[in-house]
């Protein structure tokens, strides 16, 4: 039987982030009647940098859906897009977010969300999100649309020849759409000049995942990690807001890391770190405090996680580079995680199992999600065979409750830290006294 939630605790960092984000969906709110115009875009490849720099504001309609599923209100809403005519095969990100606009659009705050201005689509490996901006475009007829298409990685690495396309497409298609839009033209010098606060604000997370090296680590970089790469993914890279959220954040990870304290969970910090686990694909919004707890309650702390990488991969040495604002934007858009090809993503999970200590690998498939499913048992298999350590795989969905089976996970999760201890045991027993 799950127990009764107690109430979530919060640092200073999550206060600050929580006013960030009220603050921002106040100004959308009132958008129109402020003259800002707006931009609905997504989070893998995103030009946040581009629309704050043009004073637009940006939406992320996976974000409306994510928090949707969290205030356990996209069920309704899938059934809404369902009736419209999709199939239940669609990604429910998809399903959530067009639901929700058909319901009146209101967004987490619950005030409604302005309609866009501009339909801006930086294609990073999702093919769905083409489809769901061709459906965006239904909804709004007569908005412009933006296309940056982003090359796949195919042989693992970017080229000259990609980084001119993508150039070339920014210089002579998008941003010409955006000036138009905002009535104004960019800045260059503005827009350098807010890189240097996301190269400083990259700085910042990288050091506070870093810890995680730790044992024990200070931080889970998957369940809390969504918290921390929240800003930086979303509305405000580039904004000295970030740089001073991620600088408190630091501070408190870093207080942690010198008291030896574990993670902090909604129910306080975990006493004993048990198990240390590298996870691969999203969480589940729909549930996600009690698919946390599960986790907590075993004392199995995720020290590095790939849905935490699916805004930007900076822990391998990418920063925005303000003297080349354009190359480093369309560096950023090919180097997204989603936007890697298995083989990448194979070695850069194996680094982190290896290089922050991990005892297991484990896959969280999400049912509705090709672009992070594809190739998952695959990858699964590969780190098992070069690795030897003990790898896992449950299925749930991103925010479509009827795919959340609690007692299913929580039996295959049970099972998984069994044999995580079961291993622990022998290797103590084998080693050399």
């Amino acid at each position: 039987m799950k127990s009764a939630a107690r109430e979530v605790l919060k640092e200073r960092s999550m206060v600050i982030q929580k006013e960030m984000l009220a603050k921002l969906f106040k100004e959308l709110s009132h958008a129109k009647e402020m003259g800002k115009k707006v931009v609905y875009t997504f989070v893998p490849g995103n030009l946040t940098e581009l629309i704050l720099a043009l004073d637009m504001l940006p939406v992320y309609p996976e974000i409306n859906a994510l928090q949707s599923g969290m205030r356990k209100k996209s069920a309704a809403y899938i059934r809404d897009a369902e009736k419209a005519g999709h199939s239940e095969d669609v990604c429910t990100y998809v399903k959530c977010d067009i639901g929700m606009m058909l319901s009146g659009n209101i967004g987490p705050t619950g005030e409604k969300l302005p309609e866009p201005d501009l339909l801006l689509l930086s294609y990073t490996g999702c093919f769905t999100f083409m489809k769901w901006f061709e459906n965006l475009e239904r909804l709004y007829p007569g908005v412009p649309v933006a296309m940056l298409h982003t090359p796949y990685q195919e042989d693992g690495r970017i080229t000259e020849d990609m980084l001119a396309y993508m150039v070339r497409q920014l210089k002579e298609d998008v941003i010409p759409k955006m000036e138009k839009t905002a009535g104004k033209k960019l800045d260059y010098s503005r827009l350098s000049a807010m890189m240097e606060d996301s190269v400083r604000a990259e700085d910042l997370l990288v050091k506070v995942l870093e810890t995680a090296k730790s044992k024990p680590s200070p931080i889970d970089a998957y369940f809390a990690g969504v918290y921390y790469i929240g800003p930086m993914f979303t509305a405000f890279r580039g904004t000295g807001e970030a740089v001073e959220y991620y600088r408190e954040l630091y501070q408190e990870v870093q207080e942690r890391l010198r008291l030896g304290l574990g993670p902090v969970t909604p129910e306080g910090e975990i006493e004993e770190e048990k198990f240390r686990l590298v996870v691969e694909g999203p969480p589940n919004w729909t549930s996600f405090r009690e698919f946390w707890k599960i986790f907590y309650d075993a004392g199995a702390v995720i020290v590095a996680s790939s849905y935490t990488k699916v805004g930007g991969v900076f822990d391998t040495g990418f920063r925005h580079d303000p003297q080349r604002p354009l190359e480093s934007l369309s560096e950023y858009c090919m180097s997204c995680y989603t936007n890697m090809n298995l083989p990448q993503r194979i070695e850069l999970l194996s680094s982190y199992i290896r290089e922050y200590r991990a005892d297991g690998f484990l896959i969280n498939s999400i049912k509705s999600c090709n672009s992070f499913s594809a190739g998952q048992l695959l990858m699964m298999r590969e780190i098992e065979q070069r690795l030897g350590i003990p790898v896992g795989f449950i299925e749930s969905d991103l925010v479509d409750p009827r795919y959340f089976s609690y007692a299913n996970i929580k039996n295959r999760l049970d099972s998984y830290f069994q044999m995580l201890e079961q291993r622990k045991i022998i290797m103590e027993q084998e080693a050399p006294k």
